[in-house]
């Protein structure tokens, strides 16, 4: 704990930056070994080769991020939600249909392709941290600064839902219910927005039949191996076979068109099978290396809106890690939920490379400041 009058440097950045770099080379060998199917006779598999330019592309916004200060963040969040949203406008009508969802768009002349939802959910989360920082005391006296954050979110949320995208749009939602609640909000203004996010879910199962059949699969996956459950028992095998060291990087067989989107939404999987539980661990535990990094940033925050902003990034980075591993083991229902770093996505990359970036950009503001807080002040000033 540093003293009052001395001069410290930026709390945690190895914290940050150690698991960071081990997740994003770890998430390079597993894209290359579960898109190994695709290269048809090619040493390397197109997938490969994107997802590298794409940490290349993502490692210099991360630096780019890293250099801009909480005031910048504060005059940008609003135009960038506005950015997201526009987007997510544009995606019925030009967006790219793939397995019978409309989520990406191509950037003309470029031929890359973009999931707005990944832009908008950390987007949105920074709009709602400044609504937070800058209401600090209505919000937890009153409900109006509360719905408005739920509002911010919901908009997004509903656009990604018409996509169809149920998964996505239910993650930014919690996020933001993470968010408020790291906030001080006090639980009894969560009973509106949260009686509204359950008819939401309820609209959801009402108007598409299928997140039934999904979360039935989940109930009893070998019961349904046929179809909706099929894909939640090949990633049960793929542990299985796993064991405790793997059956060796490479030689996993579940990848070879047994476990639908191997190298997506269950790369984890992979991982169990050719490095066994061993690995699984050894991912878990550099995610968990990060939040502890982002908690101890937040903690040593000077002002409300450091202290939000790295909480939110943090979430941002390590709640879809959490639901994602949730879902290849069975935890919870089956949604396309990918793993930050490890799944392949370029448009997933990029915006965890700024959100590790924003994160750290907190941490050397924090760091350049004379006196800087302990955690101690920080939590002791800001709590309900």
């Amino acid at each position: 704990m540093t003293a009052r009058g001395e001069t410290a440097g930026p709390p945690q950045l190895g914290g940050v930056l150690v698991p960071t770099a081990l997740l994003a080379t770890i998430g390079i060998v597993m894209v290359y070994s579960a898109t190994a199917p695709f290269a048809l006779g090619q040493l390397i598999s197109t997938h490969f080769v994107r997802q590298v330019v794409g940490l290349a592309v993502g490692l210099v916004l991360a630096a780019i991020a890293s250099r801009l200060t909480t005031e910048h963040w504060r005059r940008l969040a609003f135009p960038l939600w506005g950015v997201a949203v526009l987007l997510l406008l544009l995606v019925p009508f030009f967006g790219d249909k793939v397995n019978g969802s409309r989520r990406w768009l191509t950037v003309p002349g470029f031929g890359f392709q973009f999931q707005p939802s990944e832009f908008a959910r950390w987007a949105s989360l920074i709009a709602v941290t400044v609504v937070l920082a800058t209401r600090e005391q209505v919000v937890r006296r009153g409900l109006a600064p509360t719905m408005w954050c739920f509002a911010i979110a919901a908009l997004p949320a509903g656009l990604i839902f018409i996509e169809p995208d149920t998964g996505s749009a239910a993650v930014l939602m919690g996020l933001v219910i993470v968010l408020l609640f790291v906030a001080g909000t006090p639980l009894p203004l969560f009973v509106v927005p949260g009686g509204a996010l359950v008819a939401a879910l309820g609209v959801a199962v009402a108007l598409r039949p299928y997140v039934v059949d999904r979360i039935l699969a989940f109930r009893d996956p070998w019961a349904r191996a046929g179809d909706e459950g099929f894909q939640l028992v090949q990633s049960f095998v793929a542990f299985a076979r796993g064991g405790l060291l793997g059956v060796g990087l490479g030689d996993g067989r579940q990848k070879l068109y047994y476990l639908p989107e191997a190298h997506t939404d269950f790369v984890l999987s992979v991982l169990a099978e050719e490095l066994g539980l061993v690995g699984v661990a050894f991912v878990i535990g550099a995610f968990a290396a990060l939040l502890v990094a982002g908690c101890r940033i937040a903690l040593r925050a000077r002002d409300r809106f450091q202290f939000l902003l790295a909480a939110g990034m943090t979430a941002y980075l390590t709640v879809p890690a959490v639901l994602n591993a949730a879902v290849v083991m069975g935890m919870v229902p089956p949604k396309g939920i990918a793993m930050p770093f490890l799944s392949y996505g370029r448009t997933s990359l990029l915006v965890s490379c700024i959100a590790v970036g924003t994160l750290i950009g907190v941490a050397r503001q924090i760091g350049a400041q004379r006196e800087p807080a302990t955690s101690g002040d920080a939590w002791r000033s800001w709590k309900p």
